[in-house]
């Protein structure tokens, strides 16, 4: 017996080394490179690093025993030029396979340069610019959670349908904010809407006055808000003080996060109307993930972002053991083949775009009375099927794309 327990030790060892043999340095090193203290950091930051933790501990226990696998993380403080150097300085020196969250659509379009340049793989559950699966998309980029795209078909699709034509729009100033706004200018337009102006607004405005008033004198049934985190909250914040919102001129959030209505409080983001492609509610299985993400992220519910860390990076690791290697090139392609299977994603398929298309959710903000403890923000107003909630194959400006 003692010698069939050695045996099978030793072969145990034996898998091991093989496993570690066909990994780079012996070892699969991904990056986590989000906004750490600015106003993306609620929804992506620390939180993010949290994720991806937690996807390397589960692939650990199934798909990925034997592997040694790390995770290193950095602030780009929201600037592209801060993003691709030290993704560049993570490829070039610490030998960093595949880059995650990658909050700021600025900052993901240097990424996406980069890894077309040298390679590795970029995963992308931050930023929102449907840039990275059109005219700059990249076999090795894959954009995982949510797009300009799918958050303007929830809000701006509804409120117009309902019969809100006229819109104004609020926009942060860069790729991101520019994105948004075109998206849902097109869905209001194709309802039979029409934008009476915009006005555009620095990131991390901390005053949003003059950008509100602007909106309201511009009579326009809905102050569309095309920007995120800090500065949607700002915005809102901003127009309750100055009574707009409820039966008069609407404020649509185009896009929102857990941590914003967190922020804000039931009192004034009741009734906000937006997409989201996960709340931590919905089944079982989302609130057994976010149980656990609570325990190690001080008291947070996981936000859209963040669930997208978790799940792009397990779906990458468990790419990386199936292949056994961590070359790019090879995972690349074994992310495609795998089926998404996740606590996360329902409905879930990569194209060739690097579009990951799944159920989006349309969400309405309760009221005080209707919550019925913490975190009980959202109620469900309908589900937006992938095939529908995400750009036509058929548009995109991708080169991978055979049209």
């Amino acid at each position: 017996m003692q010698v069939l327990k050695h045996a099978v030790a030793l072969g145990v060892l034996a898998l091991c080394a093989s496993a570690q043999a066909q990994m780079s340095d012996g070892v699969v090193k991904i990056g986590v490179l989000t906004d750490m203290a600015g106003p993306y950091s609620g929804m992506g930051g620390p939180g993010s690093v949290v994720a991806a933790k937690m996807a390397i501990e589960d692939c650990l226990k199934a798909e990925c025993k034997g592997l040694k696998i790390e995770v290193v993380s950095a602030d780009h403080q929201n600037k592209a030029d801060i993003a691709a150097t030290k993704a560049r300085e993570w490829m070039d020196r610490d030998k960093v396979d595949a880059l995650a969250d990658l909050t700021n659509s600025a900052g993901a379009l240097a990424i996406q340069k980069l890894i077309k340049e040298k390679g590795g793989i970029a995963m992308y559950s931050g930023p929102a610019t449907t840039r990275l699966t059109n005219e700059d998309c990249a076999a090795n980029g894959f954009h995982w959670m949510f797009d300009t795209y799918s958050s303007a078909s929830g809000a701006a699709a509804a409120l117009t349908r309902a019969g809100d034509k006229s819109w104004y729009f609020v926009t942060v100033d860069y790729a991101f904010g520019h994105s948004l706004e075109k998206d849902a200018s097109d869905v209001v337009k194709s309802y039979g809407g029409n934008v009476v102006g915009s006005v555009r607004h620095p990131l991390n405005a901390s005053d949003f006055s003059s950008f509100i008033l602007q909106a309201q004198a511009s009579k326009a049934q809905v102050i569309g808000l095309a920007n995120g985190a800090q500065d949607t909250v700002n915005a809102i914040k901003a127009a309750r003080e100055f009574g707009i919102g409820g039966k008069g001129q609407k404020v649509a959030s185009l896009l929102m996060f857990l941590t914003d209505v967190h922020s804000l409080g039931l009192n004034q983001a009741q009734g906000l109307m937006f997409s989201e492609g996960f709340y931590w509610d919905m089944d079982d299985k989302t609130r057994g993930f976010a149980a656990r993400f609570e325990k190690l992220h001080k008291g947070y519910k996981p936000t859209m972002v963040q669930a997208g860390v978790y799940s792009s990076v397990l779906h990458y690791l468990k790419s990386v053991a199936a292949a056994k290697t961590d070359d790019w090139k090879v995972v690349s392609q074994k992310m495609r083949e795998l089926p998404i299977d996740d606590p996360i994603m329902r409905n879930a398929s990569i194209r060739p775009d690097g579009r990951v298309v799944h159920d989006m959710y349309l969400f309405e903000v309760k009221k005080p009375s209707e919550s019925k403890g913490p975190w009980d923000y959202y109620k469900t107003v309908s589900t937006i099927p992938a095939q529908i909630a995400f750009k036509p194959l058929a548009d995109s400006a991708c080169t991978l794309v055979k049209k």
